[in-house]
C-alpha cells in the first residue's frame, strides 16, 4: 500500500492516542476510503471497530480527554467521542470476525480497514480497485436490504465521489427502490440534503427520482418536475456571469441554523406540487423547517410573477418585494430555470430592472427605508392599532418611491389623505 496513504491514516493525526485502543482494533468507513482517495478534511471523522467492550473503550477515551460522550446505540454497543475538531465512533464488531463485518456493510469502498498497531490495509472485497475506477459497487443485495438507507446513500456517495454506480449495483437498486418506504423521513431528508447542496448531486437527484427512490417522499415527483431540477444548474450559471453577487447569496444556508442553502431551496422546489398549499402540506410530512418550507413556498408563490418582470407596475413590484424578501435569488433562479425549460430562454433581460433593484441597497422599492412608524401613524391619526396601520405605512412607501413625499411631515400629511374608505 501507498506510504501516503497510511501516512494520513497514522494514528499521530488522530485526537487521542493508539496507547489507549485495545489489540486488535480497527479502522473503517469513510476516513480509510478518503485517505485512499488522496481527500484530506479539516474536520476528522473516524470510526473504529472494537472486538469487545467497544462503548466502554470510548467511554475511557472520553474521560481521559474531557471529551464529549455520546451512546448511539446501546444494544449494537456503539459511542461516539467527541472532540473540539474531529469525532470517533466505535463499534462493536459484528459477526465472530473482522472479515465478517466487513461482509455486511454496503459498498466495497466502505469496506476497507486499517489496523493502527501494524499500518496494514486490509481489503477483502477489492474495495481499493474499485476507489481507483471510481466505481461504486455493493456488497450485496441482501445488505441494502437489510438498510434501505443505503439505497438512497449510493446516490449521494456517488455525487459526494463524482464516482459511477456500477450497473448490477443500480439495477437492484431499483428493485428494491420500494424499501425506501421503511426508512424514517428525517433520515432520508439528511441524504437528500447533501444532493440539493452540490452541483454534481443534481443529476444524482435526478437519478434517484427516475429510478424511483424519490416518490415514496416526493409523491407528486413527475418527468415535469425532474425537467426542471435539470436545467436549473443552467439557469445558476447564467445568473452567475452576470450578477456575482447573486450567485454568492445562493450559495448562503436559509439560517445558521439550518445548513440547506438558497439553491437547494431552489432545487428542493423543483420535488414538490406546484401549487404552493399542496407543496406546504407534503413537506410538513418530510419533516422540514418551516423556513425551508416557506422559502419552496414563496418560490411557488411568486415566480409567475417574477416571468412577468416586465410588466410590473411600480406598486406591483413594491408588493412583490415586500413578498418574496430573501427568497428572491432562489426564486430568480426558478423562475429562470422555467423560462429555459419551456420556452429555451436563457436571458436575463426580463430580470433584471428588478435583480438591479435588489441589489441596490437604498432603492426604495425593494428595499424601502420607512419615514414614519406605525406609532407615528397611530398617535397622528388618533387611530388605533389595526391592520389599516400596515395599509396606510404601505401606501407611503409607495408614495416615497415614487417621489412623492420625501419627509416625516409629508408622509403624515399624506397618510391623512389615503385613511376611510379606501381601505374599507
Amino acid at each position: 500500500m501507498n506510504n501516503s496513504i497510511v501516512d494520513r491514516l497514522h494514528p499521530q493525526n488522530w485526537p487521542f492516542s493508539l496507547e489507549l485502543l485495545p489489540k486488535p482494533a480497527y479502522m473503517v468507513g469513510g476516513a480509510v476510503r478518503d485517505a485512499i482517495l488522496g481527500r484530506s478534511r479539516e474536520y476528522l471523522d473516524l470510526d473504529f471497530i472494537i472486538p469487545d467492550h467497544a462503548v466502554k473503550v470510548a467511554r475511557a477515551i472520553a474521560k481521559h480527554y474531557q471529551a464529549g460522550f455520546v451512546l448511539l446505540d446501546a444494544e449494537r454497543n456503539i459511542a461516539r467521542v467527541v472532540f473540539p475538531h474531529a469525532t470517533a465512533d466505535f463499534a462493536q464488531q459484528e459477526g465472530e470476525s473482522l472479515f465478517t463485518d466487513l461482509h455486511r456493510r454496503d459498498f466495497t469502498i466502505n469496506a476497507i480497514a486499517y489496523n493502527p498497531h501494524t499500518q496494514e490495509i486490509i481489503d477483502p472485497l477489492q474495495g481499493c480497485a474499485d476507489i481507483k475506477t471510481g466505481i461504486l459497487r455493493m456488497i450485496s443485495p441482501q445488505n441494502l436490504q437489510d438498510d434501505p438507507l443505503r439505497l438512497m446513500r449510493a446516490y449521494r456517495q456517488a455525487a459526494q465521489l463524482n464516482f459511477t454506480i456500477e450497473p448490477t449495483t443500480q439495477a437492484t437498486i431499483r428493485t428494491l427502490a420500494a424499501d425506501i418506504s421503511k426508512v424514517a423521513y428525517e433520515r432520508i431528508r439528511v441524504e437528500i440534503g447533501y444532493l440539493l447542496d452540490i452541483k454534481q448531486g443534481t443529476q444524482w437527484l435526478i437519478n434517484a427520482g427516475e429510478d424511483g427512490l424519490l416518490a415514496t417522499f416526493f409523491t407528486h415527483v413527475v418527468s415535469e418536475n425532474l425537467q426542471i431540477l435539470k436545467v436549473v444548474d443552467q439557469a445558476v450559471e447564467v445568473i452567475k456571469q452576470n450578477f456575482p453577487q447573486l450567485g454568492e447569496e445562493l450559495e448562503r444556508p436559509v439560517r445558521d441554523t439550518i445548513k440547506t442553502s438558497w439553491l437547494g431551496i431552489a432545487k428542493l422546489a423543483c420535488l414538490v406540487h406546484k401549487n404552493p398549499e399542496i407543496a406546504e402540506t407534503e413537506l410538513l410530512e418530510i419533516t422540514y423547517s418551516r423556513a425551508e418550507i416557506r422559502g419552496v413556498t414563496t418560490i411557488l408563490r411568486l415566480f409567475p410573477q417574477l416571468q412577468k418582470a416586465d410588466h410590473l407596475s411600480l406598486r406591483e413590484q413594491y408588493f412583490f418585494f415586500q413578498d418574496v424578501g430573501s427568497v428572491f435569488s432562489a426564486t430568480l433562479v426558478f423562475a429562470l430555470a422555467d423560462d429555459i425549460l419551456k420556452v429555451k430562454n436563457d436571458t436575463l433581460q426580463v430580470y433584471e430592472p428588478l435583480i438591479n433593484r435588489y441589489l441596490k441597497p437604498n432603492d426604495l422599492v425593494a428595499h424601502p427605508t420607512p419615514l414614519v412608524s406605525g406609532k407615528d401613524v397611530i398617535l397622528s391619526l388618533n387611530i388605533p392599532a389595526s391592520p389599516l396601520v400596515g395599509k396606510i405605512l404601505s401606501e407611503i412607501a409607495i408614495a416615497q418611491a415614487e417621489g412623492k413625499i420625501n419627509t416625516m411631515e409629508e408622509a403624515l400629511e399624506f397618510a391623512k389623505l389615503v385613511t376611510g374608505d379606501s381601505f374599507d
